[in-house]
């Protein structure tokens, strides 16, 4: 059974709307575990630290796997809450990384 947190080589290479929606499931899957929660109790817009489901040190930890799953390097610049704070907004991140 395949990890929900992995993303493969192959869904790395660009083909739109499913490698989106990969990632984003993949990120999804890392945040929860994460936070020890079930699925349906996270919306992708929801602030993960003003809920305090994760701590800063979890944002380095999510750092690490977005480099990793997601073959972007995160630079001292994307180092921002702002860019961790829901699902939706780490995606937004990797995109921007992956479209630069």
């Amino acid at each position: 059974m395949k990890d929900s947190s992995t993303i493969s080589e192959d869904e790395r290479a660009p083909s739109g709307g499913e490698l989106e929606s990969a990632r984003r499931a993949a990120i999804r899957g890392f945040v929860l575990d994460g936070a020890g929660i079930g699925d349906d109790a996270l919306a992708d817009d929801d602030d993960i630290f003003a809920l305090g489901l994760v701590s800063s040190m979890f944002v380095m930890q999510l750092v690490h796997f977005v480099e990793q799953q997601c073959g972007v390097t995160v630079d001292a610049d994307d180092l921002d809450f702002e860019n961790f704070r829901s699902i939706a907004a780490v995606d937004a991140l990797v995109a921007r990384k992956l479209a630069a």
